[in-house]
Parts: structure tokens; sequence; C-alpha cells
């Protein structure tokens, strides 16, 4: 999408561009008509609300409910209710940490792991249609970058302002 730039003549001008794509992108990922598109194109039937966490505990569990409100950036007792919902619609399954018998942790179940096969390739064919006409080169380089500065962005420790 072609803009006019403002300008700041105090940031440097490659990280004044990536900070204004990376605005363009946050921009467009929390527009819940987004959202609802890709459900709509995964052919799943689930509360729009629902599938990031879905999704999130499927990359990353099992999970506690307090490390999953830590990761999508919402309050433990939203979380709390949100993955009460998922349960009883058996897309995830709450166990007891083996480790910790006191901690609880939640896994997706078979059913769950449907939904978000169906999410991840519904994804794959949005994204497909983004980088069309895109070299494999180029689709390449920038997963890498990508995957840096996603990297660098999470392991930056704002109080020390580096690398934790």
């Amino acid at each position: 999408m072609s803009r006019d730039y403002v300008y700041n003549a105090y940031m440097d001008e490659n990280i004044f561009q990536i900070y204004e794509a990376v605005l363009d992108i946050v921009g467009l990922l929390n527009q819940p008509q987004r959202d609802t598109a890709l459900i709509r194109e995964a052919g799943v039937s689930i509360d729009r609300a629902l599938f990031p966490l879905l999704v999130v505990i499927e990359r990353r569990g099992p999970i506690k409910v307090v490390d999953l409100a830590g990761l999508v950036g919402r309050d433990y007792t939203t979380v709390s209710r949100q993955t009460a919902k998922l349960e009883s619609l058996e897309l995830i399954t709450r166990r007891t940490n083996p480790k910790d018998r006191r901690v609880s942790e939640m896994a997706v179940t078979p059913k769950g792991k449907e939904i978000t096969g169906a999410l991840d390739r519904a994804r794959e064919r949005l994204l497909g249609l983004i980088l069309e006409g895109w070299s494999e080169d180029d689709r390449k380089t920038f997963a890498v970058l990508l995957r840096r500065f996603a990297d660098n962005a999470r392991d930056l420790d704002l109080k020390g302002k580096g690398p934790e």
C-alpha cells in the first residue's frame, strides 16, 4: 500500500520505515474482520475471541492459564473464563503437571487439533495470496529476518535495554 509518510528527522529512516510497517501489520492483525475471514476460510465454527487462545495452547501447550494470559495480552480472569469455554467445547483438556501436582495445565484435544489444523491451512492459503509474486528467495529471506526480528523483540529487556 502506497502512502505518504511524514518522516521524523530525529529517527533513522530505515528504523522509521520498519516502525511504520509494524504499525500497519499490527493494525491489520487487530481487525476483527480479519479473524472472521480466517475462520470462514478455514470452514470451522469457533468464537473469534477463542481461536487465538486455542492456537497458542496448541503451539505452546501444555500451558498454564497465567502463562497463556501473558502470551495473548489478556487478563487472567478473562483467559480463565475463555479457556473454560474451550474446555466445555472439548477443544482443550486440563491436566495436572506431573512435576508439580498443584499446577494445572491445558493441552489441545484431537478435536481442537482438527480446528487448529484447518486454521493453519487457511492461514497458509491467505498468506500465499499476500506473498503471490514473491520469489522463493524473497520468501525465505523475509521468513528468516522476520523470525529474527520477532525473537529480538521478545527477548528485549526493556529495563536493561538489551537482550536478556
